[in-house]
């Protein structure tokens, strides 16, 4: 039914064609001429029936003359109806029907128009001999209708059924099929014909066993079953036997094409195969190639043919014939499939060639006839690209990937998530925001199809499962790994290093490593710490850069220069570091960057004024340098205490440069808060100003939030201006307490904890853990701020952070005092000790110890007997002398009153701790007698009360030494303090002014260490750690670490004083709150410039 020749003849290979006058001419059919106007002569001379005519006909016709065939059949209409037999020419208009249907399967589907290699503009397209065969069945219908015969002859069926089968008609061609079967079940035209349409159902089944019908009826039909039973079974997964099946079809019939070109087809496919050897893969290209050559030279109007032959033509590069075939495939194609594939040919050769217009016109049908076909959706991107349509590729990408089609396909989701990765000109900042977070989306998806390394459950040599070529090229792509980084950069670092490494090992396997690559990577281990790594990734990409073009090199190599100058810093190289920086700054006099790393090295040797001499240098080329400006601030500008210029020069910056730069705002934010925090203006108009100043402190970094929600450091600076407080009443000194002081300072901390919680996830710095730890400390969650505060000190300080330090001793102190546990008190001890040996002359430490120590000794004697040993109060005793030897020599006038008074105390304690540890001894000598039934001795009670006289005795010695020893060190310390005061006197004024003046809380930082509590005290008991003192005996806080006349009067002083007595009454209305401390990060951002 496929073929050009008509059903093999009957046996007999001539036919007697008798003349007027009983005269008989044989005609040879297997020496038929080409020309039949000789036959035609004769067979209107001899008055032929209409049998002979046809019988010539079909002969011709199965010779492969079909104008022949034709030209016969035409004369034979012509010769019936001027004879008026037209009752004959039912079977002659059936024959024409077929032999145009034959005409049909040479004759194009389609012309198309643009064509340039197969130029079909002068052929008939194909259904114009559809249109020319329905005409001749509707004559042989009248002929029959008007002879009386009726329509019903199986030959008009069986034509009418093939036309309607030739031209999609698939349900009217399965009745006339069905029609044909009732009346000859063994119809061997009907039964191909209904096989093949239920093949085309995917009824596979049930159309083997009609093709296997045919093939039992007549072994030797044409065509050829066993073609049918080979798609069936390859349709069924059954590929070994469907390949046997079209190898018997070639050995029945070696000149038919079909199993020829399935077979080549299979051999093409074969030969991707990479479980086969190099010799096999190679051997089943060939022999497939082979095949298909020689199906397309047995039928060249063959669009499968054409289709399969284009693209090893593509392969070869010879686009000419390349173009050819495909636009043979394009207006023979049977299928829309195969029209499709010729469309995506074209297209790709005419891309090649730069024939974008025409390509666009080949890419477009293709994707019109199949919307969901990812080749044609791809290359119609990319000559988009070429045309440099950005948004119409990325729209044509994501019609692909979007319903209805919903294409999961790996290439164009990568791709498209490459483009929309990128930035384009005309798109909003939002708007591309919101790109970028789709391309993460499609690269995820990406990555989970292929498992590739940036997944966290897959390792870094190896994918959790096998792919195709085409996927693990996507997967061997550096590209489509350091865009995954670039996408993952502000995000997740950890997917970032993942992706540049398996960049790195495929660039290995290349031998082409790019020097860009392994500076990245160097930056990340430089970010994680680990400089030794980063250093060699440094040196390694450097030494790379060199040996490239000396434009390219020198581009890389100055970036690249400054990285290892930093891995020299970090590591303590600094000589190292200097000559790398001086290096650079050789080549590029005006790298700002080199000098500002320059000014900070010169800052940490005291080099100030030369360290400030370069950052003016660098602000006069480049004042508008907004890395320039905000490093000038911090580290310069108020590292020198200087934060009058700090506040002009950081809103100059936003006045006159850039409004909206994330870092000036933060910068202006601190500076309002810590102007606002140090005030001291008591007065009405300077407390509404300190309030006015904390609020616009929120509001700076309000405004940065705004511009960079992802910004941690305006995050933090608003949640230590919530922890503290600093909107309200700030525990008092911006106004009255309200009644709901306590929940709400617990409130406030429960809420900056939030917020801390969520910028640790995005800045893993010691701060953040510290910050939450006064948080805790706040809420009076004691084991939590420990935890928060060891954190910092282990994690991020080592141990060496003397503010860190002093928090843990304060929530130790507190967690003592609350569960009256003096192994508690201890660690706490331990922990100013440690801070102490860091800062050996700092007073404030040196008072906190002794204060821990004492308050030690007075909790271990309100504990029951029962629950200390003798070692505890040995312990004890020792702690208490060692605090009256630190408070004597903390013999500072304005700790006066404090130290006498606590020095009394600790008398008492020590001898109170004395008689404790007496008392137990004698118990634990009487327990360890020997319990023996036997009488006392009468002598025995003297004994013990005269034991007890003496050690009452020997108490008020103790007790009597230490007072005298107590009232020379007071008469000592009044002299100097007489001395002091006449020094230093002051006004009446200024006397009485202190003398009301009561202690305030300050804000604490992390910066400064302070740790002042917010109310003043009432009158204390004995033995705690802070006594209450009359107004004017003392002006400053109790535990300053900074004297007064040891720095600049402009200079914040840094308190150091964490302990707090917890047993003080509280002020009426009014009750205690815990200050927080903070740290600002804008003196801090070394990492800032990297």
């Amino acid at each position: 039914m496929n073929g050009t020749r008509s059903p093999s003849p009957l046996p007999g290979r001539s036919i007697d064609i008798e003349l007027s006058g009983q005269e008989i001419i044989t005609v040879d059919l297997e020496n038929l001429d080409a020309s039949p106007d000789d036959l035609l002569d004769l067979l209107k001379e001899s008055q032929s029936q209409v049998w002979v005519w046809t019988k010539l006909a079909t002969e011709y016709w199965r010779r492969g003359y079909l104008d022949a065939a034709e030209k016969l059949a035409q004369g034979a209409v012509e010769f019936f109806r001027s004879n008026g037999s037209t009752s004959s020419l039912p079977p002659i208009y059936s024959l024409l029907a077929n032999i145009q249907l034959a005409h049909a399967r040479k004759a194009p589907k389609i012309i198309w128009k643009d064509a340039r290699q197969d130029d079909m503009r002068k052929e008939k397209i194909r259904e114009d001999f559809y249109r020319e065969s329905a005409q001749y069945l509707n004559r042989g219908e009248k002929a029959a209708t008007d002879a009386g015969e009726g329509v019903g002859s199986t030959l008009g069926f069986l034509t009418r059924a093939i036309l309607q089968l030739s031209s999609g008609d698939m349900e009217n061609a399965l009745r006339s099929f069905d029609g044909v079967l009732a009346e000859k079940p063994t119809n061997v035209v009907a039964l191909l014909g209904k096989a093949r349409i239920l093949y085309a159902r995917r009824q596979y089944q049930q159309s083997l066993r009609l093709f296997q019908d045919v093939l039992r009826y007549n072994p030797n039909c044409v065509p050829d079953p066993r073609v049918g039973i080979g798609l069936c079974l390859w349709a069924m997964d059954q590929k070994g036997k469907a390949k046997v099946a079209w190898e018997r079809s070639i050995e029945v019939n070696p000149s038919q094409w079909p199993a020829q070109l399935l077979l080549g087809l299979e051999a093409i496919n074969s030969s991707k195969n990479e479980n086969q050897t190099e010799d096999e893969r190679r051997d089943d290209f060939l022999r497939g190639t082979r095949l298909i050559e020689k199906a397309f030279n047995a039928n060249q109007k063959n669009s499968a043919a054409a289709n399969a032959l284009c693209e090893l033509f593509l392969r070869k590069g010879q686009r000419k014939r390349a173009l050819k075939l495909a636009e043979r495939t394009i207006q023979f194609a049977d299928t829309l499939t195969v029209l499709t594939d010729g469309h995506i040919r074209a297209g790709r050769v005419l891309h090649e060639d730069g024939s974008i217009t025409d390509s666009v016109k080949h890419y477009t049908a293709a994707k019109t006839g199949q919307p969901s076909n990812m080749l044609a959706t791809i290359g119609l991107a990319q000559v988009q690209l070429k045309n440099d349509e950005i948004a119409a590729a990325i729209h044509t990408l994501d019609s692909l990937l979007q319903p209805p089609n919903s294409n999961r396909a790996v290439e164009p989701t990568v791709m498209l998530a490459s483009l929309r990765a990128h930035s384009r000109p005309g798109v909003s900042s939002s708007d591309q925001a919101q790109e970028k977070l789709r391309a993460r989306e499609l690269f995820e998806r990406v990555s989970k199809a292929l498992s590739l390394p940036e997944q966290n459950h897959v390792s870094l040599n190896g994918h959790a499962h096998s792919l195709t070529r085409t996927q693990r090229k996507i997967s061997e792509d550096v590209h489509v790994h350091t865009e995954i980084a670039r996408l993952w950069y502000d995000e997740d670092l950890g997917r970032v290093d993942r992706a540049l490494q398996e960049a790195l090992r495929i660039s290995e396997s290349t031998g082409k490593v790019d020097p860009r690559l392994l500076n990245n990577l160097g930056v990340l281990q430089y970010f994680d710490g680990r400089f030794d790594q980063a250093r060699v990734l440094y040196e390694r990409a450097l030494t790379d850069a060199t040996g490239l073009d000396t434009a390219v090199g020198e581009n890389m190599s100055t970036s690249i220069l400054y990285n290892l100058a930093r891995a020299y810093e970090a590591q303590g190289e600094d000589t190292m570091a200097k000559d790398a920086y001086d290096k650079l700054l050789s080549r590029h006099p005006e790298y700002v960057d080199a000098k500002i790393r320059q000014a900070h090295m010169l800052t940490d040797i005291n080099r100030h004024n030369e360290a400030h001499d370069l950052l003016k240098q660098s602000l006069a080329s480049q004042a508008n340098n907004l890395n320039l400006r905000a490093s000038y601030v911090p580290h310069f500008l108020i590292q020198s205490n200087l934060h009058k210029p700090a506040k002009d020069f950081v809103f100059g910056t936003l006045k006159d440069h850039d409004k909206h730069d994330v870092y000036s705002l933060c910068a202006a934010g601190w500076i309002q808060y810590h102007q606002a925090r140090e005030s001291r203006d008591g007065s009405p108009k300077g407390l509404e100003e300190r309030k006015r100043g904390f609020q616009r402190s929120a509001e700076f970094y309000e405004k940065a939030l705004q511009f960079d929600p992802m910004c941690v450091i305006a995050a933090q600076g608003l949640a230590i201006v919530t922890a503290e407080d600093a909107l309200g009443s700030l525990g008092g000194s911006l106004g009255p307490l309200a009644p709901d002081e306590p929940q709400r300072r617990i409130k406030n901390a429960r809420e900056a904890l939030d917020v801390f919680a969520k910028v640790r996830e995005s800045l893993d710095d010691g701060s953040v853990y510290s910050n939450m730890g006064h948080c805790y400390y706040a809420s009076d969650e004691y084991d939590r701020a420990v935890e928060s505060y060891e954190t910092a000190s282990r994690k991020f300080y080592h141990g060496h952070n003397v503010p860190v330090l002093l928090c843990l001793c304060r929530s130790w102190y507190a967690k003592a005092n609350k569960d009256q546990s003096f192994v508690a008190m201890n660690t706490a001890l331990r922990y100013a000790q440690n801070a102490f040996y860091l800062q050996p002359g700092d007073k404030a430490i040196m008072y906190n110890i002794a204060m821990i120590e004492q308050k030690a000794a007075e909790m271990l004697l309100s504990i029951s007997p029962a629950k200390r040993t003798l070692k505890d109060l040995q312990r004890a005793i020792e702690q208490a002398a060692h605090a009256q030897n630190l408070l004597q020599r903390t013999n500072r006038p304005w700790y006066l009153t404090v130290v006498t008074s606590l020095i009394r105390e600790g008398n008492m304690v020590t001898v109170s701790c004395e008689d404790a540890m007496n008392i137990s001894q004698l118990k634990n000598n009487t327990r360890l007698k020997p319990s023996l039934n036997l009488k006392v001795p009468a002598g025995d009670g003297k004994k013990k009360r005269r034991h007890k006289k003496l050690l009452s005795k020997n108490a008020c010695k103790s007790l009597q030494r230490r007072q005298r020893n107590s009232q020379k060190f007071v008469k000592k310390a009044r002299e100097e303090a007489l001395e002091w005061s006449q020094r230093h006197a002051e006004s009446d004024e200024e006397k009485e002014k202190e003398k009301k003046k009561k202690p305030r809380g300050r804000a604490r930082t992390e910066a400064t260490g302070s740790a002042d509590e917010g109310e003043p005290r009432k009158k204390r008991r004995g033995g705690k750690l802070k006594k209450e003192v009359d107004a004017g005996e003392e002006e400053a806080a109790l535990f300053s670490g900074e004297e007064e006349d040891s720095k600049p009067a402009a200079k914040k002083r840094t308190k150091k004083r964490v302990v707090r007595d917890d047993d003080e009454e509280e002020e009426a209305g009014g009750p205690r709150r815990k200050q927080i401390k903070s740290r600002e990060y804008i003196s801090d951002s070394d990492e800032e410039m990297a």
